[in-house]
């Protein structure tokens, strides 16, 4: 069986460890850091006047040409260790430099906002199926 599909989570929401150790995530940020002795990049982003650093571990993704200063998309599974922050384990790693992040955000909270209400459909209709049998 495949994993579920990953959701585009901001990285604030990341950091703030609300999930479950192995799902599959999709962030991005601007790389501000990469150490290839550690299989270790940082993406950042500022929201609500705060930056808001995820840890990335890119050997799944290296060899790559880290371009300091663009901003990257991240597909991967969150990973937590004792002691450790929590990181997502990259399986892909794009640089998507030149994308309006304003309007991405936006997209984000729009398929959420589709989602969210497919969803109240489905059950709606789930509760009139029952109700008429």
């Amino acid at each position: 069986m495949l994993p579920a599909a990953a959701v585009y989570y901001f990285p604030w929401e990341v950091k703030s460890g609300a999930f479950h150790d192995g799902e599959s995530v999709r962030t991005f940020g601007r790389l501000t850091c990469y150490e290839p002795e550690k299989s270790q990049a940082s993406l950042t982003t500022h929201h609500a006047s705060k930056d808001h650093h995820v840890v990335i571990h890119t050997s799944f993704v290296e060899p790559f040409n880290p371009i300091i200063g663009a901003q990257y998309v991240v597909l991967g599974e969150l990973q937590t260790a004792e002691g450790v922050d929590t990181r997502v384990c990259a399986r892909v790693l794009n640089c998507v430099d030149g994308v309006n992040i304003v309007l991405l955000q936006k997209a984000i909270n729009e398929q959420r906002s589709f989602f969210r209400e497919r969803q109240r459909q489905l059950e709606g209709a789930a509760v009139e199926h029952a109700a008429a049998t």
